[in-house]
């Protein structure tokens, strides 16, 4: 029997990047709350006691771009100067303008038009109950468990990193899991062989035993493997947001069209159309349609009206893949407006997602799979 391996990975809420992403979705957050009609396209990058926000903004919102900032980085666990990134002594610099006229033009809510040209994409599969790639699915179960443990330990810091590889047979069954490396910020004062034993106790253990697999039957276990990681956080590397995409999605397991997600409200189909891919290819597989769906959406810059929808089920479809994408156009609202009316996108949800995953989470609204049972064969 042929093995295939097939790595994801995945960060905690704590790495600069993530770090970023929390800063412009809470700003999105906010004015959200005090205007649903909001316009935001925030920036944030985050180095050695600094953070600087930028970005697009339209808002009736009355906005504290500084303590939103402060408040996000004190949640995730940065609140000691010797770290080099602290919540009370960064410094805060806010360059934000409002967002194009000729832009909003074609984008308000009368026209309804898409907020740039760009191609999305959504998956669902059968290897895990949340319809997610088990590779990315288990790095990121890991990455929640390491920031649980950070909160439990005083010895931990924030920054944090997963990976996993998966071995399935030549027709995409999963055979096991082959390796598991989880690196983790800690104080110094955190002997490594403790520290490594811990990691092996509190988290790689547990979170494998949930999925079916057993620590002790993984070829590969590698934690902190150069050893000491002391300085780490937006003080060991720049943060910026949107350079996570992988990581947000599918780990790699289905394509990407290169828009990021922070700090956009849903006009930004970068954002709207991915999750309502995922909204749809999630149903398909939920249906039993097919064991594993992608959907591709394109759309052009104020037009309503995406230019291409395709549905490809690798194979493993039940009925052919041209009968499921008559399915979508039939019983779905692809336009922006449509797509916001009916994941409810208006609303200020999107603080978790930047910490805890876009997809495979069951309190999302596009993780719902309420046209399955119609889908049903």
């Amino acid at each position: 029997m042929e093995k295939r391996l097939f790595t994801s990975e995945c960060v905690t809420e704590g790495h600069p990047d993530k770090v970023a992403d929390a800063i412009s979705d809470a700003i999105l957050d906010e004015c959200l709350r005090q205007d649903p009609g909001s316009r935001v396209a925030c920036e944030t990058m985050v180095s050695t006691d600094l953070c600087i926000i930028c970005g697009e903004i339209t808002t009736k919102a009355r906005v504290n771009y500084e303590q939103i900032a402060r408040s996000t980085v004190r949640r995730i666990g940065y609140t000691r100067p010797e770290d080099g990134f602290c919540a009370d002594t960064m410094e805060v610099i806010c360059r934000v303008h409002t967002q194009s006229a000729d832009i909003a033009m074609g984008t308000n809510d009368e026209a309804g038009g898409a907020g740039d040209q760009g191609m999305m994409f959504g998956g669902a599969c059968d290897q895990t109950p949340e319809c997610m790639p088990l590779p990315a699915a288990l790095s990121r179960a890991l990455c929640r468990r390491l920031t649980e443990c950070v909160r439990e330990n005083p010895l931990l810091r924030p920054d944090g990193k997963t990976q996993v590889t998966v071995s399935y047979d030549e027709n995409n069954q999963v055979l096991g899991v082959e390796a598991v490396v989880v690196s983790v910020m800690h104080s110094a004062g955190f002997p490594m062989e403790e520290l490594r034993a811990y990691i092996r106790r509190e988290v790689i253990a547990p979170v494998l035993s949930a999925y079916g697999f057993r620590l002790n039957q993984v070829p590969a276990v590698h934690i902190n493997p150069t050893g000491n990681f002391v300085i780490g956080g937006p003080n060991g590397d720049t943060g910026l947001t949107g350079r996570k995409i992988i990581v947000d999605t599918y780990g790699g397991w289905f394509s990407h069209g290169g828009g990021a997600f922070s700090g956009k409200d849903p006009t930004k189909v970068d954002r709207s159309a991915a999750y309502m891919a995922r909204y749809m290819a999630k149903n398909l597989v939920a249906a039993g349609l097919a064991k594993q769906v992608q959907v591709q959406l394109a759309y052009a810059i104020g037009v309503a009206e995406p230019v291409s929808l395709r549905v490809d089920s690798n194979g493993t479809g039940v009925i052919p893949d041209e009968e499921m994408t008559a399915l979508l156009r039939r019983d779905c609202d692809l336009t922006p407006a449509g797509i916001i009316r009916t994941l409810g996108l208006r609303r200020p949800i999107y603080s978790a997602t930047a910490s805890q995953g876009h997809f495979g989470m069951e309190d999302r609204p596009w993780e719902r799979t309420d046209l399955a049972e119609k889908w049903k064969c």
